[in-house]
C-alpha cells in the first residue's frame, strides 16, 4: 500500500506501467484509449489497489495536458477561420447550452433537488468534456471534418461559458445569504477583460519577435522552455482572471497560428501534451469517489442515466434544428451526452460559496465522472448499432468542396499530400484522366486555389470508392500517409475490384513487404528515391566521378532489392537479422562499391550505412 501523502518514484512507475498495459488493451477492444486511462485510473487509484492515494494533486498537474491540446488546437485554427465559425460558436453552441442547462435542471427539480443547487449541477453538467471529446475526434481523424468542426466550436462556446457562470453561482450564494464576503461583479469581469487583453497583446506583438531573439542567441532547450512559458503564462494569465486556463491556451494558439514558428511550437508541446493529456485521463479515474456511490447509489447512477438521457436528447433536438443530419445529430449527442472537467470547478465554487454542501458536492462529481468513464462505450455502441450505414460526411455548406460522387476516370488518386501533388503533375501533363479525393476538406479547398479539383472523400470505405469510381477505374494511386488506412483500402479494392491495378506508396521496408504481399502492381517507400538522389549528389559534391557514383547508387538499389526478396521468401530469419518495426533485416554484408585506384575502402562507415531499412 502506498503512503498516503507525497509521490515518489513508484507512483510514477504505477501511474506508466497502468498506462502502457490498459490503453492498448482498450485500444485493441476497440473501446479508445480514452477509456483504457480512465479504467486504469480507477484501479490503481485510492478505492481500488489503492497505489495511489492523492488523485487531487495529479489532477491539478495533469490539467496541463488539457490545457496544451487546447493550445495545438488554436494553432491550427486561424483568426479568419474562427471569424467564420462565428454563427456554429454563438448560435449552434450557445443554444445547446441553453436547452441543456434548462432540461437537466428541470429534472433535478422534479426529484426535489433545490432550484439553486438543481441549476448549478445541471449546468455543471452542460459544460462536456473537451478532453475527452478532442482526444475522441482526434483519434477518429475528424477534427478537420465539418462535423469536428462544429463539434470545436460547440466547446468553445461552453469554455466560454464557465466565466457567466462563476458570475452566477456568486450572485446564487448572495441572494440565498450563503455567500462569504468577495469581490463584487464588476470587479470579477473586469478581471476577465483585462486577461483576455493581456494574452491578446502579448501574443500579437511580444511573442514572435521574443522568439526571433531567441532562435537567434538561445539553444534547443531555451526554445523548449520559452514554448512551454507561452502556453503555461497563457493558462496562468486567464486563470487569475477567473478564466478557463484551456481557454487562455487555445487564445494563446490562435493568436500564433499565423506565426512563423508555430510549427516549431506545435512540435515542442506535442510530446508534453500527449503524456499530460493520458495522466489527466488517469487522474480523473482515481478521483471517482467509489464510497460516494456506493452509499448514494440511486442518486449517483439514477443521475447518470436521467443526466445523459436528457442531455442527448437536447443536443439532439438543437442539432435538428440546425439542419444536422440524422446521423450527425445522433453521433453528436452521443459525444457531448457527459459532463466535463470544467463542471470540477464549477462544483468547487458552489461548495466555496455554500450553495453545494460537501455530500451533494460529491454525489454531483461523481454522476460526471461516471458519464465520462461511460463516453467512450456509448459512442462506441451509437457508432456500431445506430450508424453503422451512416452516409457519407455533410459538405453541402462548404464553398469549392464536392463529394466524390459520378467519378468515372482512368486513374483514381487516394489522397492528396505531398507525395500525391508531385505523382499527378506528369499524369496531368500528359492529359490522362485523373479523379482525386481526400478527406481533409482544408487541403480540398487549398488545392482548388491552386486549380486542381479535389472531390471531398474518404478512401477506407467501400461506399466511398464506389462512388469514386473504383470499379471503372483502370488504376489506383493509394497516396495517403498512414499505413494502416492505405492497407485497408489495398484490402477492399483487392476484394472488391480485382481488376483494377494497385500502386501503392509504402511507408517503410514493412509496410512495401505487406503491400508485394497483397498483390499490389507496384509500391514505393514514400523518400527511397528522393534518399538515393540525395546521397548520389553528395557524391558528386565531394568529387567522385559521376559514372561510378551512378554505379555505386544502381549497386545500393541492387542491393536492397535483394535483401526485400530475401525477407519476402524467408530467406532471412529475425535469428540472423535486425529487427526494424514490422520488418527484419538482414545483417549486412561488407558493402563493396565500384573500387576507385588510389581509393580504399571505409567498411566500417560502409556497413553501418547497410544496416539501415530505407524509408
Amino acid at each position: 500500500m502506498a503512503e498516503s501523502t507525497g509521490m515518489d518514484l513508484g507512483h510514477g512507475v504505477a501511474l506508466l506501467a497502468a498506462a502502457v498495459v490498459a490503453v492498448p488493451l482498450f485500444r485493441r477492444l476497440g473501446l479508445g484509449s480514452v477509456l483504457g486511462y480512465l479504467a486504469a485510473g480507477i484501479l490503481i487509484g485510492p478505492f481500488v489497489f489503492g497505489m495511489i492515494q492523492d488523485a487531487e494533486a495529479i489532477l491539478h498537474v495533469a490539467e496541463l495536458g488539457v490545457v496544451m491540446f487546447l493550445f495545438i488546437i488554436g494553432l491550427e485554427m486561424r483568426p479568419a477561420k474562427l471569424w467564420a465559425l462565428r454563427k456554429e460558436i454563438f448560435g449552434l453552441g450557445a443554444s445547446q447550452v441553453l436547452a441543456s442547462g434548462l432540461l437537466l435542471t428541470a429534472v433535478a427539480m422534479a426529484f426535489g433537488v433545490a432550484p439553486a443547487v438543481a441549476f448549478v449541477g445541471a449546468m455543471g453538467f452542460v459544460l462536456s468534456s473537451t478532453a475527452v471529446i478532442m482526444q475522441t475526434l482526434d483519434e477518429k481523424n475528424e477534427i478537420n471534418t465539418p462535423q469536428g468542426q462544429r463539434a470545436v466550436s460547440i466547446l468553445l462556446l461552453e469554455d466560454l461559458a464557465i466565466v457567466p457562470l462563476l458570475a452566477l453561482v456568486a450572485v446564487l450564494a448572495s441572494v440565498l445569504g450563503v455567500a462569504e464576503d468577495g469581490p463584487p461583479i464588476w470587479q470579477t469581469i473586469g478581471l476577465a477583460v483585462a486577461a483576455i487583453a493581456g494574452v491578446f497583446i502579448a501574443g500579437r506583438y511580444a511573442i514572435n519577435p521574443l522568439f526571433r531573439q531567441l532562435a537567434k542567441y538561445g539553444g534547443r532547450e531555451v526554445m523548449l522552455a520559452a514554448a512551454l512559458l507561452v502556453v503555461t503564462g497563457a493558462a496562468w494569465a486567464m486563470s487569475l482572471g477567473g478564466l478557463s486556463m484551456a481557454m487562455g491556451a487555445f487564445l494563446a494558439g490562435v493568436l500564433l497560428s499565423d506565426s512563423t514558428f508555430r510549427h516549431q511550437l506545435e512540435a515542442d508541446v506535442d510530446p508534453f501534451r500527449s503524456i499530460l493529456l493520458g495522466l489527466f485521463f488517469l487522474s480523473v479515474g482515481m478521483s471517482l469517489n467509489l464510497g460516494v456511490v456506493v452509499a448514494d447509489w440511486r442518486w449517483v447512477i439514477g443521475g447518470v442515466v436521467l443526466f445523459m438521457i436528457v442531455k442527448g436528447l437536447a443536443i439532439y433536438g438543437i442539432a435538428r434544428l440546425f439542419k444536422a443530419k440524422h446521423h450527425e445529430a445522433l453521433e453528436r449527442a452521443a459525444l457531448f451526452a457527459q459532463g466535463g472537467e470544467f463542471a470540477f470547478v464549477l462544483f468547487g465554487a458552489a461548495l466555496a460559496t455554500g450553495i453545494f454542501d460537501p455530500r451533494t458536492s460529491a454525489i454531483f462529481t461523481a454522476i460526471v465522472i461516471l458519464s465520462m468513464l461511460l463516453t467512450p462505450l456509448v459512442t462506441v455502441v451509437v457508432s456500431r448499432v445506430f450508424l453503422k450505414d451512416r452516409p457519407q460526411v455533410s459538405i453541402d455548406d462548404l464553398e469549392g468542396v464536392d463529394r466524390a460522387e459520378g467519378l468515372r476516370e482512368r486513374v483514381l488518386i487516394i489522397g492528396f499530400g505531398r507525395f500525391a501533388q508531385v505523382v499527378s503533375q506528369p499524369l496531368l501533363a500528359r492529359d490522362v484522366d485523373v479523379s482525386i479525393i481526400d478527406h481533409d476538406v482544408e487541403m480540398i479547398q487549398a488545392a482548388g486555389n491552386f486549380g486542381f479539383k479535389v472531390y471531398f472523400g474518404d478512401g477506407s470505405r467501400l461506399d466511398v470508392l464506389r462512388a469514386s469510381g473504383a470499379a471503372e477505374a483502370e488504376t489506383i494511386l493509394v497516396c495517403v500517409d498512414k499505413p494502416e488506412v492505405a492497407d485497408r483500402i489495398v484490402e477492399l479494392v483487392k476484394a472488391e475490384f480485382p481488376l483494377t491495378k494497385l500502386f501503392v506508396r509504402a511507408y517503410d521496408r514493412g509496410h512495401s513487404m505487406r503491400l508485394i504481399q497483397a498483390g499490389v502492381e507496384y509500391q514505393i517507400r514514400e523518400t527511397f528515391e528522393s534518399a538515393l538522389k540525395f546521397g548520389e549528389q553528395v557524391l558528386i559534391d565531394l568529387g567522385f566521378n559521376a559514372e561510378d557514383v551512378a554505379e555505386t547508387i544502381e549497386d545500393v538499389r541492387r542491393r536492397d532489392a535483394e535483401r526485400l526478396t530475401l525477407q519476402l521468401t524467408g530467406g532471412i530469419t529475425a535469428g540472423r537479422g535486425l529487427m526494424r518495426g514490422n520488418a527484419v533485416t538482414p545483417t549486412p554484408e561488407p558493402y563493396v562499391k565500384p573500387k576507385r585506384e588510389g581509393q580504399a575502402l571505409n567498411e566500417e562507415a560502409a556497413e553501418v550505412l547497410e544496416e539501415e531499412s530505407v524509408r
